[in-house]
């Protein structure tokens, strides 16, 4: 009797250990099973990534540069915000946005941006005024802050004035708290001394976001870029600021060039230039107007905004 209860106990004990390795073998089986499984919808959720990526082009994050003939060489232009590039939005809001006149008429305007200094300003007024041309000048607020007796100049002297913002900030990079800020802040200063509020803009860079463009339009006001740039910023000679304007002037050109500059900056090259390419450009039969005179905006500034 003694010796069955031990073979019984030995056999029961026997048949555990079976019995675990059975159900320990079972659980490595299911484990199995669910890696597989697990394999399996990954590799079908990166085929699904896969072909979602291939039927759907990568997010547009910067504008295009691509202005056909519409700009010419301009490097403040090289890093845009937005989807649409700027040809497109100047197709999209062609009553708002515009990089040229009508080219129907041998008008040129020649405009200048970031005045006033005290330097290279004052040597461009007194070109402007010996050949008896009247420019657009698109002034930055702060610096009509820190030189007031020389926009004034400006003022006195006949120019037309538009806004470039108060400290040439890249717009699209801002809020629209900051974006409208920049415009309104800077159109008071200038209406201080004009007596009316500006009706045209030249964002810095030329770059410009398209809600932007919409509340600029809702403001009455016109954003002018242009068409053939000097690349004076560069600290050109005065043979080089020349040829890049003259070589690729056509009716209704708006030429950027710049009455003031940064630090260390050179636009000696412009101020000797000027009269030259005023000269050339009458013997090639153009007439120099302003940004409103050759768009038809006399006499037509916005209202203050609500």
């Amino acid at each position: 009797m003694l010796q069955f209860s031990k073979q019984f106990k030995e056999g029961k004990s026997r048949g555990l250990e079976q019995g675990g390795d059975i159900i320990l073998k079972s659980h490595r089986v299911i484990s199995l099973m669910l890696v597989v499984s697990l394999c399996m919808v990954t590799s079908c959720a990166q085929k699904n990534a896969e072909h979602q990526s291939e039927a759907e082009p990568p997010r547009i994050t910067q504008q295009s540069t691509d202005l056909d003939t519409e700009l010419i060489g301009n490097k403040d232009t090289t890093e845009k915000l937005e989807t649409l590039s700027l040809a497109e939005l100047a197709k999209e809001y062609r009553s708002t946005l515009i990089l040229r006149g009508p080219g129907n008429k041998r008008e040129v305007a020649l405009t200048f941006d970031d005045a006033p200094d005290e330097t290279f300003t004052p040597q461009i007024l007194d070109a402007l005024k010996r050949e008896g041309v009247k420019a657009t000048f698109y002034v930055v607020g702060n610096r009509i802050e820190a030189y007031p007796h020389i926009f004034k100049r400006i003022v006195q002297e006949g120019h037309v004035i538009g806004n470039h913002s108060y400290n040439h900030a890249n717009l699209p990079k801002l809020s629209d708290a900051e974006f409208r800020d920049q415009v309104i802040t800077t159109d008071l200063l200038i209406s201080q001394f004009t007596g009316k509020i500006p009706n045209i803009i030249r964002p810095p860079y030329g770059n410009i976001s398209e809600e932007q463009i919409k509340w600029l339009a809702s403001q009455n006001k016109k954003v002018i870029n242009w068409n053939v740039d000097s690349l004076d910023w560069e600290g050109l000679t005065p043979e080089e600021v020349e040829h890049n304007i003259l070589s690729t002037v056509t009716p209704g050109a708006i030429v950027l060039q710049h009455a003031a500059t940064g630090t260390g900056g050179d636009l000696s090259g412009t101020v000797q230039a000027l009269p030259n390419i005023i000269s050339k450009l009458r013997s090639d039969g153009y007439r120099l107007v302003t940004d409103t005179e050759m768009l038809g905006l006399e006499d037509q500034a916005s209202t203050l905004f609500p």
